[in-house]
């Protein structure tokens, strides 16, 4: 009998991870897998691409995690440079051009893996395609930046959006001797903060000498005799002098194959599965990654939320799905954390914006402690908020903003809202205490025990 033959479209965190499962589990006289990637890198960190611009990383090689060599010595036909172009879901088949040539061909599939991922968001300015203005979202991207940073003799980089990518690329823009400003349209930078924890975010940017304009709306890139960038002009008609512009507006759903193929999108874009990451209708057909929604167990909405650690678990599902085992993925709770120089900065669950658009009653509770004993060497600030339903007590959310060892603490109320847990039980719950790591009450205890005393006081 002629082996099944599996194409995987995307050959990043999800759609590598789902092929080498699906291998792990099935042998190539069983399984063809045959797996198509537009650029010549697979199997990369995204999240890393700051940390090499800013020079933490010292080579772009360091965040390939597996070669196209090594996923092909495994068995995969992995065709780089290769982009699909179209998906015929009736005929079960993909068209397919090779950039190098511009060769076009289908390719027929008995199981299909979409893992197309995100594209950032680049709005449609006068001169946004200009030499010297950037996304970051590939390692060729990351590329380009090196580049132009390279050759550029000014040190002047406006960051647009101040959202992971933004924060994250003006401190690597910081740490290679550039003045950076940072535009952003809301009240504070990080919007996946409420604006009070923001507000820390925003002093402690400018405190490292990284300058941000609030309610900034960009309206065009400006452009020099040569067509290159020159500054970025804002709706109030001021102008902000640019060497090299970098944009960190967030990202949407690279989706347009599965739109013209009549599968089914969420209301961000992103494809819908079920929990075995089965395209929602169609049996033989999977989706992971950057390229989908998932479910938000606080919310109970479906939500694109574009994260490596998504992709890598969703990338095993399917390959498990595929090799005829069996796994799900049943949601998450939207936990991120990031970092701007010594300030670190987490959050999981619901904001306040996010409560009340589910229609969620909460209290709030907020306390600055220290990461340490307060007497222990080096201790640093850190301050807590917490959102708890204000009938049952339910954890709702968690945001952090502190020092050094404040964003992992976030993992902490990660686990209790995946649990379901009340904030009278996390203050129960039985952490870790010495003082070089926390005080006698974590921080983060001492927040839900606020969070107790707010729902008390409500009541009902």
């Amino acid at each position: 009998m002629a082996a099944e033959r599996l194409v995987v479209v995307g050959g990043d965190a999800a759609g590598m991870s789902a092929a080498s499962q699906a291998r792990r589990l099935r042998g190539p006289d069983d399984l063809e897998i045959v797996a198509f990637e537009r650029s010549p890198f697979t199997s990369y960190s995204a999240c890393g691409i700051p940390y090499w611009i800013g020079g933490a990383v010292s080579g772009r090689d360091e965040l390939v995690a597996r070669t196209p060599e090594e996923h092909r010595a495994r068995g995969i036909d992995l065709r780089t440079r290769t982009e699909v172009t179209a998906l015929d879901l009736a005929g079960r088949r993909v068209r397919a051009r090779d950039l190098e040539t511009g060769e076009e061909s289908w390719t027929g599939w008995d199981k299909l893996v979409l893992a197309t991922g995100a594209r950032p968001l680049r709005p449609p300015l006068p001169g946004i395609d200009a030499p010297g203005v950037h996304g970051v979202q590939t390692l060729e991207d990351g590329q380009a930046l090196l580049d132009t940073l390279s050759a550029t003799a000014g040190r002047r980089a406006v960051v647009v959006g101040a959202g992971y990518i933004g924060v994250e690329m003006a401190e690597a823009l910081t740490g290679r001797g550039f003045e950076v400003t940072v535009l952003h349209r809301g009240a504070q930078p990080m919007a996946t903060l409420d604006p009070d924890m923001g507000g820390l975010v925003h002093r402690a940017m400018n405190g490292m000498g990284i300058a941000t304009v609030a309610r900034a709306e960009v309206t065009k890139i400006l452009t020099d005799g040569d067509g290159r960038v020159r500054a970025v002009a804002t709706a109030d008609g001021t102008e902000y002098p640019a060497d090299v512009v970098v944009l960190g507006i967030g990202v949407e759903p690279r989706t347009e194959l599965a739109r013209a193929a009549g599968l089914p999108l969420g209301d961000s874009g992103g494809l819908l599965t079920d929990l075995s990451m089965r395209v929602r209708g169609h049996e033989d057909v999977w989706a992971g990654g950057d390229c989908v929604e998932v479910l938000d167990l606080v919310s109970g909405r479906n939500r694109h939320i574009p994260l490596g650690t998504h992709a890598n678990k969703h990338g095993q599902v399917i390959g498990s799905g595929v090799g005829g085992g069996y796994a799900t993925f049943p949601g998450v709770v939207g936990t991120a954390v990031s970092k701007v120089c010594d300030l670190e900065i987490a959050r999981t669950g619901l904001r306040e914006k996010d409560a009340l658009a589910v229609g969620l009653r909460f209290v709030t509770a907020t306390i600055t402690s220290t990461n340490t004993a307060g007497y222990y060497p080096g201790a640093t600030e850190m301050t807590v908020k917490m959102l708890a339903e204000r009938r049952t007590g339910r954890l709702l959310g968690v945001q952090i903003v502190g020092g050094p060892g404040s964003a992992k603490r976030v993992d902490i109320a990660a686990v209790a809202l995946t649990a379901g847990m009340t904030v009278e039980q996390v203050v129960a719950l039985d952490l870790g205490y010495a003082p070089p790591f926390s005080p006698v009450w974590d921080p983060v205890l001492v927040a839900a025990r606020k969070a107790v005393h707010a729902v008390r006081a409500a009541g009902v």
